[in-house]
């Protein structure tokens, strides 16, 4: 009887442990740049703030990230209410708790760059959607535009399984 015992006991412990390994697992395929890889559509909301007052914004877009941190894609962006397409580039790094940083360079139609932002994010809902936040803003002139601004993205095009 105690023999039993011990045996299940020793069996229980076995499956935590083999569910534990599969979970980090799977963590480490989510929380790093391939989990990232694929198409994402974003919308951002919030405002620039310069010494002349603060100016909305609105985005909405759609990236394409790839397994070595890289990204790309356009949006369409309404700025103190001037409507305009642009073109995003850049990178980002993913820690193995979830949480990243993207550096972002927007270009204008004629590939002008208009701007660089770095913004703060995890990963949430099992790897298909990230939340973030601005953390800093640059123009192309230099001046730094303090921002107070969020992203929301959504895996366009779940991966199997998910």
């Amino acid at each position: 009887m105690i023999r039993k015992i011990v045996r299940s006991i020793l069996f229980s412990a076995a499956l935590l442990v083999s569910l534990a390994v599969v979970a980090t697992a799977q963590d480490a395929r989510i929380c790093s740049a391939p989990g990232l890889a694929g198409d994402w559509g974003y919308t951002s909301t919030g405002a620039f703030t310069f010494p002349t007052g603060a100016v909305p914004f609105a985005l909405v877009g759609r990236l394409t990230f790839d397994a070595a941190g890289n990204f790309s894609g356009a949006q369409n962006s309404s700025t103190g209410g001037q409507v305009g397409q642009e073109t995003i580039k850049g990178t980002t790094t993913v820690n193995p708790d979830g949480t990243g940083t993207l550096n972002v360079n927007v270009y204008n139609q004629s590939g002008t760059l208009l701007s660089t932002s770095v913004l703060a994010f995890v990963i949430v809902d099992n790897g298909r959607e990230v939340d973030g936040i601005f953390t800093s803003q640059t123009l192309a002139d230099g001046r730094n535009g303090p921002t107070v601004a969020t992203l929301t993205a959504k895996r366009q095009f779940p991966r199997s399984g998910q």
